[in-house]
């Protein structure tokens, strides 16, 4: 009778989930070193820090996920024992605004916040596009006063220059939803007005969408607008009516709007003019004599530009641009968006601007689905992950983080020796550690020592300890040879090694690091 086989183990995939990554030593490095300059700068501007927790009801995320056409399906959500159902934040706004609701009779108002930390969305991932990343927030909540959105973007501002995105390479763009919405009146899209109101003549509207309501309508109209910078004036037109052909030959659907509502959206589009007092004017023109709201919202972009004209930000910096939308679905006023102007090379070697790495506005109405009372608040998130991006692309972040010095082991029976030099280094506030590997062979310490980018490297043989002297070996001269050595001999012999006194071994470390570092 054949023997049995034995049953194969099934070993799990040692692979991350699909679309999450994981991050080491010097990416984590550098967004926390980024985090700390935007921390710093969000500090001076009187902002306190607040944690939410990473999970919240779905209930309180509600449906106002980013770019989702179903939000329920944007998040990673399961349901409890109690069958209530929770869900990872898909940002970190929706959180402040349970958080404020909460504790509302003991925050002060106006309530000045900010947060760090990843967010999860369960949207398909691409190619530098994940599942989870790192957002930066700043929120006032409980003032409608136009100052603080004017102060969001002077902040905004200030942090791309704090973490090294220099003026001339940035551009914030401000635009208002209420101009929008006073748009959309002029086109007979009142947000107020369903197609079987007599009001509205079916005329307006082609007949592939004649049963569709107004409110999907204008939402299809926002999301076209939003591809103004993708599409062109021309692509945009041809959405707006009956459709195009995309870049692989897919024939898109229109909105099927008439050719006079189309040349509304576009005189709106393209209002941006030389400078922000005559881009207000010309929206003025657009929407003042047919609707109170859009004459509102370019009384606050007014306001704005005003406010931080007097601060010193001008159009180099902030500029009022009718066509930002932001995904205007929770938005109630002001929207603003801060774009790379400098150009990068794309997978296909192609010339094309960095984008968006921050964005924001005015959500009045946020707050109010806990309390049922209006509270006005405005916002902006900055994507940390693409932000960093940007600054390897611009050569502007060094991306190897050096590691401890290294205290090699000659001696293995001698570990107390090893572990007082590295104590002292530790407490004088030198990273350090001492090498807990094999010690047999000395070429593999130095290999070790070599990937971990270590600046210094310490070696006490029997000899060393006997003369009350210590060799220690800049790194950063001999990394290049790191590899070829195998034996102490030929270390001590490099140029970069030298013997000192063990009672200097703190001050003459520290020497060599800041060598190093120059």
């Amino acid at each position: 009778m054949a023997k049995d086989k034995k049953k194969k183990i099934q070993r799990p995939k040692a692979l991350p989930p699909k679309g999450f990554r994981d991050y080491f030593g010097a990416e984590v490095v550098e967004r926390n070193d980024m985090l700390r300059e935007i921390t710093a700068v969000y500090h001076r501007y009187g902002f306190d820090p607040l944690e939410s927790s990473a999970v919240e009801t779905v209930e309180a995320l509600g449906k106002f996920l980013p770019d989702v056409d179903r939000p329920n399906e944007g998040v990673f959500a399961w349901q409890d024992e109690d069958d209530s159902w929770m869900a990872l934040r898909y940002d970190l706004t929706a959180p402040l605004a349970r958080v404020y609701a909460q504790n509302r009779n003991d925050l002060p108002s106006p309530y000045r916040r900010f947060a760090m930390g990843p967010v999860w969305r369960n949207e398909k991932p691409g190619p530098g596009r994940y599942r989870q990343f790192y957002q930066c927030d700043a929120d006032t909540v409980g003032t409608a006063s136009m100052a603080a959105d004017a102060e969001i973007c002077a902040m905004l501002s200030d942090t791309l220059e704090a973490v090294g995105i220099p003026r001339g390479d940035y551009i914030i763009r401000v635009n208002n939803r209420k101009v929008l919405d006073g748009v959309l009146e002029l086109m007979g899209l009142s947000e107020q007005v369903e197609l079987e109101d007599p009001a509205v003549s079916k005329e307006q509207i082609e007949e592939n969408v004649t049963k569709m309501n107004v409110t999907s309508i204008r939402e299809n109209v926002m999301r076209t607008i939003d591809k103004f910078d993708k599409v062109g004036e021309n692509g945009v037109r041809q959405l707006l009516g009956k459709g195009r052909l995309d870049s692989s030959g897919a024939y898109i659907d229109g909105v099927g709007l008439s050719d006079d509502q189309t040349s509304i959206v576009l005189s709106f589009l393209n209002a941006q003019q030389a400078t922000n007092g005559e881009t207000i004017a010309l929206l003025r023109d657009l929407v003042v004599a047919n609707s109170t709201v859009g004459l509102e919202g370019v009384d606050e972009l007014e306001q704005i530009s005003a406010l931080l004209q007097a601060q010193g930000y001008g159009p180099d910096r902030i500029v009022i641009d009718p066509s930002v939308v932001r995904g205007l679905g929770y938005y109630t006023g002001p929207v603003y968006e801060a774009e790379l102007t400098f150009e990068i090379l794309d997978e296909k070697g192609r010339k094309r601007q960095f984008g968006s790495v921050a964005g924001g506005g005015r959500y009045d109405d946020l707050v109010k689905r806990f309390t049922g009372q209006e509270v006005p608040a405005t916002g902006v998130s900055i994507g940390v992950d693409r932000l960093l991006a940007a600054l390897r692309e611009k050569g502007r972040i060094n991306s190897t983080a050096k590691g401890p010095v290294v205290v090699t082991v000659m001696d293995r029976d001698r570990m107390s020796d090893y572990q007082a030099m590295v104590a002292e280094l530790r407490n004088a506030g030198i990273r350090a550690e001492v090498y807990l590997g094999n010690p047999k062979n000395f070429g593999n310490q130095l290999k070790y020592a070599d990937k971990r980018e270590s600046p210094v490297a310490v070696i006490e043989g029997g000899d060393e300890k006997d003369r009350g002297v210590v060799q220690i070996k800049d790194l950063a001269l001999g990394a290049r040879l790191a590899a070829e050595i195998e034996t102490s001999e030929e270390w001590k012999a490099q140029p970069a090694q030298k013997e000192i006194a063990r009672a200097d071994l703190v001050a003459e470390v520290k020497a060599m690091i800041a060598r190093a570092a120059e």
